[in-house]
């Protein structure tokens, strides 16, 4: 019977030809010499007088939004590109003279800042009150606000051309290296050459055997390439040390921080309940571990599902699934997932090359989101789908706004996300055709629960010691293995057996040289939603229009205002966090009640 979905994306919508596209090289083209002629533009501010300034600014702002979304175009296309296939050369090379073209727009950013920053007080003020203008008032007064805490333009703007060469260098070598690791496998008689994210996905195997080899390939692997990984995160750190202690950036959390548009209170008021509530989850892992036959959890049996409840799942039942479940919330969450469905929007092939991991990027001048992922057939694998599915829904709500007013931070980016997951994973428990299934169900949410109170947890305690020593100097690759050991003993209340000394090599967000501490936005996100859900499921269908609200005001507030404006809640205060908490770990007894059989 022919598949209902196609299991492949299309990229052709955009640019037919993939990474030798004509059509994109056109693209690129007419966009680098927009680039270049925005600097000039931006000069000619200085030239208008107080009664044409309104205009004249408007005009701009305009320009610049619509250049920021054709950049971003770009990138999504490259990107798709060099997932779809590690070992695609050319798109590694469009990658190179797209980061060169975003350092271009970037130094003409850094002259708008400065132009921003330049405007007195008063006219300020009357210059963001005007009425074409008002609506990106929020990104406007943001921008002054860093400006005034960088470095003067010309040295901002020399810092982002050799990044291009240096630091984004560093993130592109990462990238190199881990598309060559292939991991070998012996399966149906054959040794398969797996890729990362093949390998990644055999974790989830039911069989202990096949875990514990690919674990010991999986940390050979890694380990064989530690001295290149080591160099490239000490670099990354390094660059950023030095660039902070320049700006006078005291905390290597300042940029983070302020790119999630939170508090340091926020984040501490956050970490600090996780922390007091992180044991309620190792009756979990001492119930798992006996479910499994096991003495004790080891690192490599955190994905794996318990005996019983596993069941392989297609990817139409799994489409399927999700749209329907979708609808049951908001019939408008349901029609946007048809449509990525039968549009081909999703990318989820179980083949080699491509690059591990999913995510979700927009194309916003065209009005759509393509997601990449690799679909193994597991219930877990349904979660991911809805989760990517939850971000391309979070870009349709905002998508008609003004493009500024999109940016939103990446904690909040998770929250449409794991919203969307938490509906379809709640469903299939309450789909379950026997008890086994539901707590197999219910085992994976107690997964992802200890993934972002302990695995995150421990990612950054690992990020913020990393930091501390390279302020001294290069850290070896034994000492990143000791300081990645040490955190995940930390952050998991020592309970499991063995760690994962190579995770530091392993994991992609160490290397972002977009987004430094790529972990606690996660957690954040999590939680955030784990809130709202609790309020959706109390206020039932009338939520939908005031989770599209709050969703649409993820690009124009920051956190705490976001919460404070739509749910009510003091961010800064343990209540809501620990409510949120509560909600995930309320599954915990559920869990050691089905499982007593066990």
């Amino acid at each position: 019977m022919a598949a209902k979905y196609a299991i492949n994306w299309d990229l052709d919508v955009f640019f037919p030809g993939g990474s030798r596209s004509p059509e994109f090289r056109r693209f690129v083209e007419e966009l680098t010499r927009d680039v270049g002629n925005l600097e000039k533009k931006i000069k000619d501010l200085d030239s208008a007088g107080r009664e044409e300034r309104p205009r004249d600014w408007s005009k701009l702002i305009g320009d610049v939004q619509e250049l920021g979304k054709r950049l971003r175009q770009a990138g999504a296309f490259v990107s798709c590109l060099a997932a779809q296939n590690v070992k695609d050369e050319q798109a590694k090379l469009l990658r190179g003279r797209l980061t060169q073209l975003y350092a271009s727009y970037g130094a003409a950013m850094t002259q708008l800042e400065r132009c921003i920053l330049e405007v007195p007080d008063a006219e300020w003020q009357e210059l963001i009150n005007h009425p074409e203008i008002q609506p990106v008032a929020f990104s406007l007064e943001e921008r002054r606000r860093r400006s005034a805490e960088q470095l003067p333009p010309e040295q901002e703007i020399l810092v982002g051309d050799l990044a291009v060469d240096g630091y984004h260098a560093w993130g592109e070598l990462y990238n190199t290296v881990v598309g060559r690791i292939t991991i070998p496998f012996e399966e149906d008689g054959e040794v398969k050459q797996l890729s990362v994210g093949q390998a990644r996905n055999k974790f989830s195997s039911p069989d202990r055997k096949v875990r514990e080899k690919v674990f010991e390939r999986w940390q050979k692997a890694w380990g064989e390439h530690a001295e290149l990984f080591a160099s490239a995160l000490n670099h990354l750190g390094g660059f950023r040390l030095n660039l902070y202690r320049h700006r006078g950036w005291d905390s290597v959390l300042k940029e983070p921080l302020d790119n999630n548009r939170m508090t340091q209170e926020t984040l501490e008021t956050m970490w600090g309940v996780i922390d007091r509530n992180k044991e309620r989850l190792i009756p979990y892992f001492e119930r798992k571990a006996k479910l499994l036959g096991l003495d004790v959890l080891r690192w490599r049996d955190l994905d794996a599902p318990i005996p019983g409840g596993e069941r392989s799942v297609s990817y139409d039942e799994a489409a399927d699934f999700i749209i329907e479940q979708f609808g049951h919330f908001d019939p408008n969450l349901a029609d946007f997932a048809r449509t990525a469905f039968e549009n081909r929007w999703i990318e989820a092939e179980d083949r080699p090359n491509k690059r591990p991991g999913g995510f979700c990027t927009a194309f916003p001048v065209s009005g759509q989101s393509r997601i990449f992922m690799t679909f193994g057939g597991t219930t877990g694998n349904i979660s991911t789908l809805a989760h990517e599915l939850g971000h391309a829904y979070h870009q349709q709500v905002i998508g008609d706004l003004p493009y500024w007013s999109q940016l939103y931070p990446l904690n909040l980016a998770e929250t449409a996300s794991t919203f969307a997951e938490m509906i379809v994973t709640d469903a299939a428990i309450r789909h379950a055709s026997s008890d086994a299934e539901r707590l197999g169900l219910l085992e994976e949410k107690l997964q992802r629960a200890a993934a972002f109170f302990m695995d995150i947890r421990a990612r950054f305690l690992f990020e913020t010691r990393f930091y501390d020593e390279r302020k001294e100097g290069p850290v070896s690759v034994d000492r990143l293995g000791e300081l990645m050991v040490a955190a995940q003993r930390e952050a998991f209340a020592d309970a499991l057996g063995d760690y994962d000394s190579t995770f530091w090599a392993s994991k992609l967000h160490f290397y972002i040289t977009g987004q430094p501490f790529y972990n606690f936005p996660y957690t954040f996100g999590f939680l955030f939603s784990a809130g709202i859900y609790a309020r959706a499921q109390k206020e039932g269908a009338s939520f939908a229009k005031k989770y599209a609200d709050l969703l649409r005001d993820t690009g124009r507030m920051n956190v705490e205002d976001l919460a404070a404006h739509h749910l009510g809640v003091d961010l800064r205060r343990p209540e809501f966090w620990q409510s949120a908490v509560d909600e995930v770990l309320s599954d915990v007894e559920l869990f050691l009640r089905l499982s007593e059989k066990g």
